[in-house]
């Protein structure tokens, strides 16, 4: 039945989420226990480099393509705190992912700034070492609502740099993408500090969606051309089932570059490493340079090496993946390292995800269906 605030109201509009936060899925440990060297490969050879720890669940903006206020409104039941992962357990885990091979950490949400004293967290990471002994590259994603006032004290905990998200720099566009009232003003004064106290270099992400901010494309590329941030067009995913993605609301990349090489002309530059995600392309007279993540368009599973770890504690080794390995449970279980350790590189050896691969040769303009984890529950 629908449910009714009053004689005259209309019925709530209920949009069921898939909710895979309690269950278990406890990996099963090998019964060979093995050492770490650093290198390990998934079925198609495909390192473990990149990890990304979700924080919370919780997010101050109800972004359209990521927490849709009919989805997450105010009776939205959230992760209880004491669900996810203490900062000794995320230090603890990481520090496995690390001995594997892993060179970078991203602190991801929900918006990972909502996460009480994390400064605390980022300087018990800042003191990991890669298996070579070298200083992790450690980031962290957010909308930009809280970073000005952080910045620095981020900074001294020994984070490294930031990725802001940034949809349109008109007020209204932004706010009607935001779902929160939000002003664009407070974002762009929190990229200034962030810059100014060395967050850097600094990656600004405008996720497009055709009819609600592609107008927007070649005024941020105008804006941020000739400054010190850079920034990234990320075609409109199907991550989670909330969002009601279509195919029709996708603008390809391709499109995004022909758009802002008509008034100011790009040539493409080479990657910085091996598995980025982006296409990089810079201006041609020297004002900088543009990433584009074609998601959709064009595919890029055969060189991800990114590992993702849930605010309590899952491993999911896809972001469009439908289920994730409690490696908490382990912890908690009484496990050791080692055991930990050989459980995981298990796991990645198993791993033979292709999602976007497979959907490009399928993908119809309709919306898409099936069982994915929400962006907001794993991070992006």
């Amino acid at each position: 039945m629908p449910e009714y605030i009053g004689p005259n109201a209309m019925p709530k509009k209920i949009i069921p989420i898939i909710d895979y936060r309690h269950s278990k899925t406890a990996p099963v440990i090998p019964a060979v226990i093995e050492e770490p060297n650093g290198l390990i490969g998934d079925a198609f050879g495909r390192p473990l480099q990149d990890l990304r720890i979700s924080l919370t669940d919780r997010c101050n903006f109800r972004c359209v393509y990521c927490m849709p206020i009919e989805s997450f409104g105010k009776d939205h039941v959230f992760m209880p705190r004491a669900s996810m992962m203490t900062f000794e357990e995320i230090t603890r885990i990481a520090q496995i992912f690390v001995n594997h091979g892993v060179q970078k950490i991203r602190l991801t949400g929900g918006e990972p700034l909502l996460r009480k004293h994390v400064e605390n967290l980022i300087e018990m990471l800042a003191k990991l070492k890669t298996y070579d002994g070298s200083d992790l590259d450690l980031t962290l994603t957010t909308n930009g609502a809280l970073l000005g006032k952080k910045a620095q004290s981020l900074k001294d905990a020994g984070l490294n740099r930031v990725t802001v998200s940034l949809d349109s720099l008109d007020d209204a566009t932004f706010k009607r993408m935001n779902g929160v009232d939000f002003p664009v003003s407070d974002v762009l004064r929190s990229l200034d500090v962030a810059h100014s106290v060395g967050l850097g270099p600094i990656k600004v992400n405008m996720v497009v969606k055709s009819g609600m901010n592609d107008q927007e494309i070649v005024p941020m590329a105008r804006y941020f051309k000739d400054s010190p941030f850079i920034l990234r067009f990320i075609e409109y995913m199907d991550v989670g089932t909330s969002n009601h993605w279509e195919m029709g609301e996708v603008i390809p990349s391709a499109e995004v570059v022909r758009r802002i090489s008509a008034h100011m002309p790009l040539e493409e530059i080479e990657p910085n490493y091996t598995g980025e995600t982006a296409e990089r392309w810079r201006y041609q007279d020297g004002g900088g340079e543009i990433g584009v993540i074609s998601s959709i368009t064009k595919t890029f599973c055969h060189e991800c090496v990114r590992a993702r770890l849930s605010t309590e504690g899952k491993l999911y080794t896809c972001l469009f993946a439908e289920s994730g390995h409690d490696l908490r449970a382990l912890m908690q279980s009484g496990k050791t390292d080692q055991e930990i350790s050989t459980a995981l590189a298990h796991l990645w050896r198993l791993r033979a995800d292709r999602y976007s691969e497979l959907r490009s040769a399928n993908t119809k303009s309709k919306t898409q269906t099936g069982k994915k984890i929400e962006m907001s529950y794993i991070g992006g």
